[in-house]
């Protein structure tokens, strides 16, 4: 798996000589993906009311998810190429834990827990290529093997299934309370929650 994920590594990395508008491009999207992507996600709290507390909602758990990728980068302690002299240091970046990616894991949950909700589908994909493109990006400046975007796209994955879980339980909750306040107010039933449905 190792060599697999080298082999991966030299296809995709610029090298010593890359071409000054690729390694330019490599480094713009490696830098300025993560706020990009932060930008989409204010962008869809203001343009999508109805959605907003989910996504804000989204935000909070993205944060956790950080964290979490953190945690278990600091944990394996598996070294950046650049710190292994692979290839050299094309931006600055601590020379940290570097599997999982907590860039790709933190993009692709955004990317999976938006997907989970028709009305904000189209907004995932914008999600996913800009997850996808840093992904590229960073393992092509040096600071992640293929295999750190792939642990951080699992990562992502995985802690989005309970979200999404949790967030649909409390959807169908609030949705069973309002149809019980209509109910009540029509007269049509007795209050059938008790008085916290008043």
């Amino acid at each position: 798996m190792n060599e697999i994920n080298l082999q991966l590594f030299h296809w995709i990395v610029a090298g010593e000589d890359p071409g000054s508008w690729a390694l330019l491009t490599g480094c713009v999207v490696a830098v300025w993906g993560g706020p990009l992507c932060a930008a989409v996600l204010c962008w869809a709290a203001f343009a999508k009311p109805s959605d907003r507390a989910y996504i804000l909602t989204v935000a909070m758990a993205a944060i956790g998810v950080s964290v979490i990728s953190h945690f278990i980068a600091a944990g394996i302690g598996f070294q950046r190429p650049f710190a292994q002299g692979l290839v050299p240091g094309y931006i600055l970046h601590t020379a940290d834990g570097s599997m999982p990616s907590t860039h790709a894991s933190v993009m692709f949950f955004i990317t999976f827990a938006f997907m989970a909700r028709a009305s904000l589908r189209r907004t995932a994909w914008v999600f996913g290529l800009l997850a996808v493109a840093t992904g590229w990006a960073r393992i092509y400046v040096g600071v992640h093997f293929p295999a750190d975007i792939a642990f951080g796209i699992a990562l992502g994955a995985f802690l989005s299934c309970p979200f999404v879980i949790t967030q649909r339980a409390r959807l169908r909750h609030v949705q069973v309370r309002g149809t019980a306040r209509h109910l009540v107010r029509e007269g049509r039933v007795s209050n059938p929650l008790g008085r916290s449905a008043e």
